[in-house]
């Protein structure tokens, strides 16, 4: 009968590794300190107006006691309307978003902030990371509607809602705003 001899070779191989693996670990959590302790997760924002399915496939930061609005989202410059990478909508049919006519298809959403109007901005590029925003692909920018909320949104988070027929709203919410445009799905 064979059995398993620890020798001292292999005592110091396992020592070895499981130093690797706590250094690893160390590491890592160095990395999340130095680059930021909190998380984004990937999320999914669906609705259904009219006959149309809209999905909008985005990263959620949360609030953590930070200042957002005019803080972490500065008023007067680009935000990718959410964190790492830029907020997606795909549609199955032509909207109309509060004017833009826009053909169905996959196109990334950013946002112009103001501490009293913001702006929708469709790009047609997808997939960008968040700090590479490109102007000349603009396919459009329209105004928003902006509300203060009653109580405050921790995560940020995005709606798609039908108000009936072929009528909608696409909201944004987080903190204590609420910046929406009107969707009419186009026959």
């Amino acid at each position: 009968m064979t059995g398993f001899r620890l020798t001292r070779f292999r005592i110091l191989t396992l020592v070895g590794a499981f130093a690797l693996v706590l250094a690893g670990g160390a590491i890592a959590v160095a990395q999340i300190q130095e680059h930021g302790r909190y998380t984004s997760p990937p999320t999914k924002a669906s609705g259904v107006i009219g006959d149309d399915h809209i999905t909008i496939d985005y990263y959620a930061p949360s609030a953590h006691g930070r200042k957002i609005m005019g803080g972490l989202v500065p008023y007067g410059e680009v935000w990718c309307t959410g964190a790492n990478w830029a907020t997606k909508i795909t549609t199955e049919k032509d909207l109309d978003l509060n004017g833009l006519k826009l053909p169905k298809g996959s196109y990334s959403i950013w946002t112009l902030p103001g501490e009293k109007e913001w702006k929708l901005i469709i790009n047609k590029q997808t997939g960008q990371f968040h700090l590479d925003y490109d102007q000349s692909e603009d396919f459009g920018r329209v105004a928003m509607n902006v509300k203060t909320l009653p109580a405050p949104v921790e995560t940020f988070r995005i709606e798609i809602a039908s108000t009936g027929g072929n009528k909608g709203t696409l909201s944004l919410m987080w903190e204590n705003t609420n910046a929406w445009v009107p969707v009419t799905v186009l026959r």
